[in-house]
């Protein structure tokens, strides 16, 4: 008879008191990582895999149609197409994945452990690849659909399958800390706006910000005056309703550790869940805890094309966890219909 672990015997039983309950939720629970449980399954219905994650992400496109989820703690940001057009950056630990339907960037460093899985359904059977950093933490997950191709699937399968599948693997554990924010004189404050003013494209905000060694939150709270504001909670939930009211195509962008997932085009089907808001569109779904939503801000960046105007949603942890923007391309002015949605959001607490 096969001898159960002391985490398989807590896992067991916690899925018989919550049969519904997600991995992440559970392992959370259990005070472990998702990866740890996901192990469990090795020899069963989890493949271990090894290999160039790179070499891998380029061979997605013979998968054909998929569906990429990425998520954060409170985000869910899920979008079905296909994997063209992967390609790396000198150095190799910077990607991309540009299309209309997928559209990624990859963050190398943190892309260590993956895994083929196959989870047993009661309509259906849901094959996926599955990537995880060094402590455990999902990254980024690609689902089969039902026009995905299951002959390359297998191809990939055979490729990339690990030799050793029963050695566990050692969880790095990772203590995030917060780092101290910076306290900027009133010289370096002026400094620090008068650089903001002189932007030229929204990703030179990320090396400003190293610059000053300020995180994003504190950033915004001494912008130049009239580029950040704070507005309600319910605030995203009115973007969402009013963008799909008019049809104004939008940018979502969720992050995890190691990959940022990018919706472009309009939203649709709005849902209410409890606490949980939701886009349930046929290509795009996106799932917000608004337990998670503790500010919201309107951020505005001078670029070469004019002022860009972004929502930034922060958690209680004051991390961002969801950033929306009109939908633009550079050379071209942000859309007059996305900033009218803006100015009509609710201010405030």
């Amino acid at each position: 008879m096969l001898t159960l672990t002391p985490l398989q015997q807590k896992y067991d039983q916690l899925k018989e008191t919550e049969p519904k309950i997600r991995i992440r939720d559970a392992a959370k629970k259990l005070h472990v990582s998702e990866l740890e449980l996901l192990e469990l399954g090795l020899e069963n219905h989890v493949i271990r895999l090894k290999g160039k994650w790179k070499n891998l992400l380029s061979e997605l496109n013979k998968l054909d149609r998929v569906m990429a989820l990425t998520r954060n703690e409170y985000v869910v940001h899920e979008r079905k197409g296909v994997y063209n057009n992967v390609s790396f950056f000198k150095g190799g630990d910077m990607g991309i994945a540009v299309n209309d339907d997928i559209d990624l960037r990859f963050f190398m460093k943190e892309w260590v452990y993956a895994y083929a899985v196959r989870m047993v359904k009661p309509k259906r059977i849901l094959h996926s690849l599955q990537f995880f950093n060094a402590a455990g933490e999902a990254i980024h997950k690609i689902y089969l659909t039902p026009k995905s191709n299951p002959l390359a699937f297998q191809e990939l399968l055979e490729k990339y399958t690990a030799k050793d599948q029963q050695k566990r693997i050692e969880i790095k554990t990772k203590h995030k800390k917060k780092g101290k924010k910076a306290t900027l004189s009133m010289t370096q404050q002026k400094s620090f706006q008068m650089d903001w003013l002189q932007l030229k494209d929204t990703h030179d905000f990320y090396p400003l910000l190293n610059k000053y060694k300020l995180d994003r939150l504190h950033a915004l709270q001494i912008a130049p005056k009239g580029y950040a504001q704070r507005i309600s909670k319910n605030a995203i939930i009115e973007l969402f309703r009013s963008a799909a009211a008019s049809q104004v195509p939008i940018m979502v962008f969720v992050s995890s550790n190691g990959c940022i997932q990018i919706h472009t085009g309009t939203v649709n089907k709005l849902v209410d869940l409890k606490h949980w808001f939701n886009v349930m569109d046929p290509d795009f779904n996106l799932h917000l805890d608004m337990n998670g939503v503790q500010e919201n801000w309107i951020v505005k960046k001078p670029t070469a094309d004019g002022i860009v105007t972004s929502i930034e949603v922060f958690s209680p942890k004051e991390d961002i966890i969801l950033q929306c923007f009109g939908k633009r391309k550079p050379g071209l002015p942000e859309l007059q219909e996305w900033r009218d949605i803006v100015a009509q959001l609710s201010i405030g607490e």
